[in-house]
């Protein structure tokens, strides 16, 4: 039980927290006051009494980790950094400014900031994946906080983490839901009905603690629970009050989102009892705990294939990724319940320990593979492609904390087949190629996947690899090398007339028709683009040089924002453009243009005007072009 001293110490902290979210937010002009108070005295027994972080080794394998899902809150996690002296106040009243790094939600341009938030409904996720990480992988006793709203408790992404973590027994995660029952624009959809939220945990397997959020020795008594609870992770539901200590703020809407006016901060930090200049020791965690290894690294040995046997680039991928599972024990891989078909099974059976199996909750796949990158592995999460894109704001959201994760969508494009529309991945190149800092790779025969599998490994960034549902003709020679950013021109002659630019199906599509124009007289140039961000720029350049200019890229995709509009890019991208003089581009993108139905792969390829039929039509027509033009 705290004792007087505790308490008080603990209400003084609270206090100054809530002052300098006030103070914060009123010098920036803008930020979320309010929703910091509300949660203060829970961040403030958390912090003096329970927190273990050496704030001065940020990654101290053993630091507990504290995740601020409730992003915009982020003025009451900058005043706990201040409270532990890892900022002084002057950067504190930097909040919101321009070139400071304490910004609107939290990034990891903070040393102890891991993963950014601000999107609602992504910080449990990502925690689950951090207490995957240390319960399966370093096994080593820190625990993941996570300070949760109210308000996202909306979010399936929230209850896509309940599930997994009670899944995964992970007892060593704490959810802390601030029950303030506002949200921007009046009451959240429960209120203060914790007893609601109670149950739901409850129904999904977890310890639910149900506090007064204002009273500290409940707060108190909940963590002291929740850390010796050893058998499921814990939620504390507390109910609080928006604006708390501010008799003009308290539990009053309109007031999220909002800052004070410097005369009303004035008079609510009175109230609050005027500014302190507390700092505290954060307890550091027990440092000669060390890392259990998850293996012991080999040399890489990737999977051979003979040219011209039929192999799927999706099942390359599975043979890849399990000869990386014994070269990188860091290596881990993560799949939503398709691992027969993205092959990742491969790695799970050989290295049960490192796999997570995220079920059909693709936005929990991506979130766990963010939180496992947190303590330094490279996870690989593999999907449909197409169902990737139920997660795409956590993509997004990934890049933004900086996070480096590898993701592998098969069953693209209309050479899938008789699935149909809902299973095609028509989007994915577009979506992934407008990621900041991301890498997008489309190989078209199983060495090349092989040889790019291996490559992702420690690219930073998202890291996104398209494979192919159907067996394709082995290409390349198992001894060929693949970087990120080249490609491979695997026809051409001095008197080429055209380039036609593909990858993955395209490429074989493409060689189809180049044997038939040759058949013609017709000599074209065939670049595979396996790296369609970044694209080999130098090359398309040089192909435009030696062909007049006449370019046809053909991709299994929209064409919207895919590879037709990368090639694109690199010629009108700032300072990329090559020196033609009057030459002018000719280009001829081929990509589906209706909505496919079912059919066979070669019916549906051929009805989307992306097979080699298409493919010699519009040679043919830019050839003819060229012919009819006049000269001077």
């Amino acid at each position: 039980m705290a004792t007087f001293e505790q308490l008080l110490a603990w209400h003084e902290l609270a206090q100054q927290l809530r002052v300098d979210s006030i103070r914060a937010t009123t010098t920036a002009g803008s930020g979320h006051p309010t929703s910091s108070m509300s949660a203060a005295d829970l961040m403030a027994v958390l912090l003096a009494k329970y927190l273990r972080y050496d704030f001065s080794n940020p990654h101290n394998p053993n630091n507990d980790h504290l995740v601020f899902s409730k992003g915009h809150a982020s003025p009451l996690l900058y005043a706990m950094y201040r409270a532990a002296g890892a900022i002084d106040d002057r950067e504190l009243m930097s909040l919101r400014k321009f070139g400071s790094r304490l910004e609107g939600h939290p990034t990891p341009v903070l040393p102890w900031v891991e993963v950014a938030t601000g999107s609602l409904g992504q910080g449990l996720p990502i925690a689950v994946g951090i207490a995957l990480a240390g319960e399966y992988l370093d096994k080593l006793p820190y625990h993941t906080w996570v300070l949760l709203g109210d308000s996202e408790m909306a979010e399936g992404s929230i209850w896509e983490a309940f599930e997994h973590a009670n899944h995964y027994k992970l007892a060593n995660l704490i959810a802390i839901i601030d029950v303030n029952r506002l949200g921007q624009r009046g009451q959240t959809m429960l209120g203060w009905n914790t007893q609601v939220y109670c149950d739901r945990a409850r129904a999904f397997g977890w310890k639910p603690i149900e506090i007064d959020g204002h009273n500290l020795e409940e707060i108190d008594q909940a963590y002291s629970a929740a850390i010796n609870n050893l058998d499921c992770p814990t939620v504390i539901v507390a109910r609080t009050k928006k604006g708390k200590g501010v008799a003009d703020l308290e539990d009053l809407g309109g007031w999220h989102g909002k800052a004070l006016k410097f005369d009303n901060a004035k008079a609510a930090i009175a109230e609050l009892g005027g500014e302190r200049h507390i700092t505290i020791q954060v307890e550091k965690p027990d440092s000669q705990l060390q890392t259990t290894a998850t293996g012991q690294a080999q040399t890489l040995q990737l999977p051979l294939y003979q040219e011209g046997d039929a192999v799927a680039t999706r099942k390359a991928y599975g043979d890849a990724l399990k000869a990386l599972g014994a070269s990188r024990p860091d290596v881990v891989a993560l799949d939503g319940e398709v691992s027969n078909s993205t092959y990742a099974e491969e790695f799970a059976k050989a290295y049960p320990d490192r796999y997570f199996e995220m079920y059909i909750a693709e936005q929990e796949l991506v979130a766990a593979a963010v939180g496992l990158q947190v303590r330094q592995y490279k996870p690989f999460a593999s999907s449909f492609a197409a169902f990737l894109s139920r997660a795409y704001d956590f993509v997004r959201m990934a890049a933004i904390s900086r996070a480096n994760i590898k993701l592998v969508g098969s069953h693209a494009g209309v050479s899938i087949g008789q699935d149909g529309p809902s299973q095609m991945a028509l989007e994915d190149l577009a979506a992934l190629r407008a990621v900041w800092n991301s890498t997008v790779l489309y190989p078209c025969d199983a060495n090349q996947t092989t040889k790019l599998v291996a490559e992702m490994v420690d690219r930073d960034g998202i890291v996104y690899l398209r494979t192919t549902r159907e067996s394709t003709p082995v290409l390349y020679e198992a001894d060929e090398d693949f970087s990120i950013g080249g490609s491979k021109v695997i026809r051409s002659s001095d008197a080429d007339q055209a380039a036609v630019i593909a990858a993955g199906i395209t490429v074989h599509e493409a060689l189809k028709a180049y044997d038939h124009l040759k058949q013609e007289g017709i000599l074209i140039r065939i670049i595979d683009a396996y790296s369609v961000k970044p694209i080999d720029t130098a090359t398309l350049h040089q192909a435009a040089r030696d062909t007049a200019g006449k370019l046809v890229v053909v991709e299994d995709h929209w064409s919207e924002g895919g590879l037709g509009a990368a090639v694109l890019d690199a010629f009108v991208g700032m300072g990329t453009a090559p020196a033609y003089g009057e030459l002018a581009l000719n280009l001829v993108k081929l990509a589906v243009q209706d909505m496919p139905g079912s059919g066979t792969p070669e019916e549906l390829l051929h009805a989307a005007k992306i097979d080699a039929d298409a493919i010699i039509e519009a040679v043919r027509s830019l050839v003819k072009q060229a012919a009819w033009m006049p000269t001077e």
